[in-house]
């Protein structure tokens, strides 16, 4: 039976349940803290060996709402989410190699809106290739901006980057894209506004998929709200080439949706 038919008339109550959830807050992963377990995308500390890294890292083999996962229209939902407001100003160029991506981070003021739920921006940073799929599809990159409210719940919105035109967007960072692995730079009097990384034609309510996940990165902590534009957005390939010379590749596998449901906004 097709779920958008026989799940449509619960999908409001789905995701009032997924967004109204008392669950574990997460925290933000700190690739760089002192003393935290030495992780990677590959070999013996890769993510298949995640959950035993660290007795913190448990999540990220024994989680039930692990992120990344395939966006399929198997298992989306059409429903009214409530639209998305995004009031993002600029911030002065803070940007950091951790290790294991290329993070900005950003000064406090700009606010996502999501249901009725403020969050503010903390960072954003990129992944290639995607993380998330659609319909078993993965983008060359992939932006996760990331938020947290005042009662410390995270809220990350995704946004698909695919070859195609340079992206004028990304030039200042990408020119200050530090090789090496060390502690944040102030970029002069540089500064970038990551509304301009929004897909451009997006409309009043961009259309999203929803659901409930988990950091993507150690420690795996879930209680995540993900909010993946349907939209993307491009970068030329001397982009993709320059951040992959830097990070050749820092995606997590997909994971496993279980039990859960995937709203898309109608």
């Amino acid at each position: 039976m097709n779920r958008h038919r026989f799940l449509s008339n619960v999908a409001l109550g789905a995701a009032g349940v997924a967004w109204c959830a008392d669950l574990a807050i997460p925290r933000i992963a700190r690739a760089s803290a002192s003393g935290s377990p030495h992780w990677a995308y590959t070999g013996a500390e890769g993510p298949s060996h995640w959950g035993s890294l660290a007795p913190a890292f448990s999540p990220c083999s024994r989680g039930q709402q692990q992120s990344p996962i395939d966006l399929t229209d198997a298992d989306v939902i059409w429903a009214d989410v409530g639209a998305l407001a995004f009031d993002y100003h600029a911030t002065p160029l803070r940007i950091i190699n951790n290790g294991h991506t290329i993070q900005i981070n950003y000064a406090p003021g700009s606010i996502l809106t999501a249901r009725g739920k403020k969050y503010q921006i903390v960072q954003f940073h990129f992944h290639t290739p995607s993380e998330h799929a659609r319909n078993g599809k993965l983008a060359d990159m992939e932006l996760h901006i990331v938020h947290q409210n005042a009662a410390k719940e995270l809220a990350v919105v995704g946004v698909f980057l695919e070859q195609g035109s340079a992206n004028a967007a990304l030039a200042p960072i990408w020119q200050a894209i530090p090789a090496d692995v060390g502690k944040e730079k102030l970029i002069g009097s540089t500064t970038v506004n990551v509304a301009e990384l929004l897909p451009k034609a997006r409309v009043k309510t961009p259309p999203y998929f929803f659901y409930m996940g988990s950091l993507t990165t150690p420690p795996c902590s879930e209680g995540v709200r993900w909010l993946v534009l349907g939209q993307s957005i491009q970068l030329s390939q001397d982009q993709i080439a320059r951040f992959r010379k830097v990070i050749p590749m820092n995606a997590r596998p997909l994971q496993s949706l279980d039990r859960r449901f995937v709203l898309e906004q109608l």
